[in-house]
C-alpha cells in the first residue's frame, strides 16, 4: 500500500500514519527524519541540505526528491509506504508522481485527514510538552491533572515557541495556499479518501481504515 498522508498542521496525520505503518508492516516516510539522519550520517544529500539549513534558506526540492529515492530504494519499502510531509505543493507532488513510476511505485492513495481551522487552532495552541520525559499533554483536550506538572514524572510542561497564535496563523495560511490545492490534484487522479479528523484517535483511525478498505 503506497499512501501520502495531507492533513493541516495539528491534523494528527503524523500519529495516524504511526499507526498505519504499525497495522500494515510498512515505513512511515518523513522528510524531516530523512533530513535530520542525512546531515547526522554526513551524507553527501545531507551536507548539501545542512549547507542550505546553514544559510537560513529552505532545503531544494531537489535535495528532498533525492533523499526520499534513496529510502524507497531500501527493501522494506517493497511491500509499500507512507509518505508523510511531502509533497507540500503542486511542483512537488508532479515531480514525485513522476519519480515514484521510474521505480514502479506509483501512489496509490492520497489520505486527507480534514479539520476544521478552530479545531486546529484548539489543537496547536494547547499543545504543552514535559520538558523531561516529553510526554505530550493539551490543556483543552487532555489536561495534566495538575496544571503545569507531568503526570508522569512530574516534570514541567512547556509550550513549543512555534505554538504561539501568531505563528500558527500564519502555518495554517501556508498551508492554503500551498498545500491544500493538492487535495484537487488527488480527486482528479481518483486516488483521494478524505476522513474528518475529529473524536478519539481511534474513531478517526478507524475511519480511516474504512477508507482503505480494498486498496492493496
Amino acid at each position: 500500500m503506497r499512501i501520502v498522508l495531507l492533513g493541516a498542521p495539528g491534523s494528527g496525520k503524523g500519529t495516524q500514519g504511526k499507526k498505519l505503518a504499525e497495522k500494515y508492516g510498512i515505513p512511515q516516510i518523513s522528510t524531516g527524519d530523512l533530513l535530520r539522519a542525512a546531515v547526522a550520517a554526513n551524507t553527501p544529500l545531507g551536507q548539501r541540505a545542512k549547507a542550505a539549513m546553514e544559510a537560513g534558506q529552505l532545503v531544494s526540492d531537489e535535495i528532498v526528491m533525492g533523499l526520499i529515492r534513496e529510502r524507497l530504494g531500501e527493501p522494506d519499502t517493497e511491500p509499500g509506504f507512507i509518505l508523510d510531509g511531502f509533497p507540500r505543493n503542486l511542483t512537488q507532488a508532479e515531480a514525485l508522481d513522476r519519480m515514484l513510476e521510474e521505480l514502479d511505485k506509483p501512489l496509490q492513495v492520497a489520505l486527507h485527514i480534514d479539520v476544521d481551522f478552530d479545531t486546529l487552532m484548539q489543537r496547536l495552541t494547547g499543545r504543552r510538552t514535559c520538558e523531561s520525559c516529553g510526554q505530550m499533554y493539551n490543556i483543552y483536550t487532555s489536561p495534566p491533572k495538575i496544571d503545569g506538572v507531568c503526570d508522569q514524572c512530574g516534570g514541567r510542561l512547556i509550550q513549543r515557541a512555534d505554538d504561539n497564535e501568531e505563528t500558527i496563523r500564519k502555518r495554517l495560511e501556508v498551508y492554503r495556499s500551498q498545500t491544500m490545492p493538492l487535495i484537487a490534484y488527488y480527486r482528479e487522479q481518483g486516488k483521494l479518501r478524505t476522513v474528518k479528523g475529529d473524536g478519539s484517535i481511534d474513531d478517526i483511525f478507524a475511519r480511516i481504515l474504512s477508507q482503505l478498505e480494498g486498496v492493496e
